[in-house]
């Protein structure tokens, strides 16, 4: 069976709109010299991905500025079809009160027990993001028809 699928690329708005749509992603940071990655949840903030940490290791990396990833998706298995985003970027805490005021309210409740005292906020440096389609589907001709950035 051939492949009719399309993937397009994604430009910054069509990014954040998608990363609007979902609250589930994966950090992608470094930890004692290797790559870790954990699910996480979070918001945007302007165009700054944050997540709520207890500490450890995330908060460990966000302390020490480092580079880090961040990946969301959407995927449908069975129509091989979604998005994946990723946002590159330097990690840091929030610790300004006005800060962390303004993200505080934009939390619903961690999925794990314990407490999240800790923000943190990836500064977004790059952001890229790639959709798969299957051109025969009405959703294709829809998105198609209101044009590139709608």
């Amino acid at each position: 069976m051939p492949n009719t699928h399309d993937l397009d690329v994604l430009n910054r708005r069509q990014c954040l709109d998608r990363l609007q749509t979902t609250r589930v992603g994966r950090l992608i940071f470094t930890q004692s010299a290797l790559p870790a990655v954990q699910p996480v949840n979070f918001r945007l903030w302007g165009d700054d991905v944050v997540i709520r940490v207890a500490g450890g290791a995330k908060l460990a990396a966000a302390a020490e500025r480092q580079v880090v990833a961040f990946e969301a998706d959407e995927l449908d298995q069975d129509l091989r079809s979604g998005w994946s985003v990723v946002v590159i970027g330097h990690a840091e805490p929030i610790t300004e009160v006005d800060d962390l005021v303004a993200v505080a309210g934009t939390f619903v409740s961690p999925w794990v027990s314990g407490r999240r005292d800790h923000f943190l906020r990836i500064r977004t440096e790059e952001m890229s993001g790639r959709e798969f389609r299957d051109p025969t589907s009405p959703q294709y001709h829809a998105a198609a028809a209101s044009g590139p950035g709608q």
